[in-house]
């Protein structure tokens, strides 16, 4: 998918008063997969190993079988795997996103032909995950 169209398209998947699948979930199962293990996943989204664990617990308790299970210790230590269903759910989440963008993609560009120039400290800022919110000035 493409990177600005994951920061523009966030679909949340209700499930009574919970989200069984939303962006960050989808990126972190994709980090397990990737890393083999909740820790390693963890590190590299820059999340608590705690943070991730309640994720994949929430998510495992929202479907109607694990989409994420746990691997028993041994040489290296144990880790976690993405089950088959878990794999479809992501697949199936990805592609909700990328359906949503081909409906936006030229509406916002018509739109974002509207905004200004972001200003180099702006971009700096962005880069390094500081989100600046606007000034707001009484009248």
């Amino acid at each position: 998918m493409n990177p600005q169209a994951k920061k523009i398209i966030r679909i949340g998947i209700p499930l009574g008063d919970r989200y069984a699948m939303g962006p960050g979930k989808a990126d972190l199962l994709e980090a397990i997969q990737a890393s083999g293990s909740i820790s390693g996943a963890a590190r590299s989204l820059a999340m608590s190993y705690r943070r991730a664990w309640l994720l994949v617990d929430e998510m495992n308790a929202c479907f109607r079988t694990p989409l994420v299970v746990s691997r028993q210790g041994g040489v290296r230590g144990g880790g976690a795997d993405v089950t088959e269903v878990g794999l479809e759910a992501l697949a199936r989440y990805r592609e909700l996103q990328n359906q949503a963008w081909e409906a936006v993609r030229v509406p916002f560009r018509e739109f974002e032909a509207l905004l200004a120039v972001p200003r180099p400290s702006d971009l700096a800022e962005e880069s390094r995950g500081v989100t600046k919110l606007p000034e707001f000035r009484n009248t």
